[in-house]
């Protein structure tokens, strides 16, 4: 069989090719320092490099989650340090304002700056998150959770979502407290009971938030909430008595039947129904104070009651008396706020530990991704330099053989 120069030619050049596709290709892994360039490389090996990767990425953005989650947290808590340093001093202003040294106009100098607090109150509450969200709308982000109403009170226009963020395969965690868990669910008085005072009252007596004996029983009767506590001295002489009833008018005949009775001696305690109340001053008769269940009430009510009561003239002992009686009754009510404020940074303190964990096991996951996507994928350098090595001599000889073989002709014999 007769083989013609050309295909002499061809051969020698598609020899060459070969080597220089080689000796690139190793070329490539050197400088990228990949063993696979292309799928075809090695397909079983690129399918596992791809699920890998998806792993790791997913993991990436559940550490992401997480970095934007205590970002939150952490501002809620400056936040919430804030709004414990503001109820702090008000309530000083109350201790300050309680004083019976105080006139009209230096209750109203206390006022004013209480209203002042108010306000501040008021824009800690409406504080955004470093992507502009309010912190405290729940799901409602972009919703101005607290807004003035015409009764002078504050609407709240978030919900009572909490915006759960996925930090890691089987792990959300709620990265803030909605404005209703933080200011609005806060029961006012002792937690338990709240005592108050009739404004009709024409004596001096003062009673305390009271204390749970036990276990307070509520009132039994359909439609009544708490119980009355009325004072008898029928005349000037006589002793100070008193009856608690059921809520409700006791004076109509027949009398309902007290669940309590005796004789009154200031800062003496009085016990009924699981609840104990302490009263100094001189209760006139016919004076009543009511004990009821505690209910919720918002902060920004607790200082605006607190401001009502500072503004309210007192021009005598019997309103000296009320006067004790409200800004009493507000230190109890800023004191269960401040617990409540409490209790909610210990849970995004506990949040922020929950996320420091994960993030601790999701970068052990992510660096076994790694060395496992490594293992695979990596080149090795001694292998590929020895290759490369044994590539570029093949390259040489085919270049010299084609030079030899492209010699050959029997025209150089002619």
């Amino acid at each position: 069989m007769r083989i013609s120069t050309r295909s002499f030619q061809a051969m020698g050049v598609n020899s060459m090719l070969d080597q220089q596709v080689k000796l690139s290709k190793t070329q490539n892994q050197l400088s990228t320092g990949k063993r696979i360039l292309v799928p075809s490389d090695d397909p079983v090996a690129t399918s596992q490099l791809m699920q890998l990767r998806q792993t790791e990425n997913t993991v990436k953005q559940y550490q992401a989650n997480a970095d934007a989650a205590t970002n939150r947290l952490s501002t809620e808590e400056g936040v919430l340090n804030g709004v414990t340093n503001l109820l702090q001093r008000v309530r000083e202003l109350a201790i300050q304002g309680n004083n019976a040294t105080q006139t009209n106009e230096t209750r109203g100098f206390i006022a004013a700056e209480a209203r002042e607090r108010l306000d501040e109150l008021l824009g800690l509450a409406n504080t955004k998150d470093g992507n502009g969200e309010y912190l405290f709308a729940g799901s409602q982000g972009f919703t101005e959770p607290f807004v003035p109403n015409a009764t002078g009170g504050f609407d709240y226009m978030g919900d009572d979502t909490a915006r759960m963020i996925q930090i890691g395969a089987g792990r959300q965690v709620p990265d803030g407290h909605p404005g209703s868990e933080v200011f609005y669910n806060v029961r006012n008085g002792n937690g338990t009971f709240v005592t108050e005072v009739s404004g009709a009252n024409t004596g001096t007596g003062i009673i305390d938030g009271g204390s749970v004996q036990g276990t307070f029983t509520p009132a039994l009767t359909a439609g009544v909430n708490g119980y009355t506590l009325r004072f008898i001295q029928a005349a000037p002489t006589d002793p100070i008595t008193y009856e608690v009833f059921e809520s409700g008018d006791p004076q109509p005949s027949p009398h309902p039947t007290p669940v309590a009775t005796g004789t009154y001696v200031a800062g003496e305690p009085i016990a009924f129904q699981g609840a104990l109340v302490t009263l100094t001053g001189t209760p006139a008769d016919g004076d009543t104070f009511s004990v009821r269940s505690s209910e919720y009430q918002d902060v920004f009510q607790t200082l605006q009651n607190f401001i009502t009561a500072l503004e309210t003239p007192v021009t005598g002992s019997a309103q000296q008396a009320q006067l004790h009686n409200e800004i009493g009754r507000f230190l109890g009510d800023v004191d269960q706020a401040m617990n409540s404020i409490l209790g909610v940074r210990a849970s995004g303190g506990a949040r922020l530990n929950a996320i420091d964990g994960q993030r601790y096991i999701n970068d052990d996951q992510l660096l076994q991704t790694t060395q496992v996507i490594s293992s695979i994928e990596d080149l090795d350098y001694a292998e590929a330099t020895s290759r490369l090595n044994m590539e570029m001599a093949g390259l040489e000889a085919a270049q010299q053989t084609y030079i030899k073989v492209q010699g050959l002709s029997l025209f150089n014999y002619l």
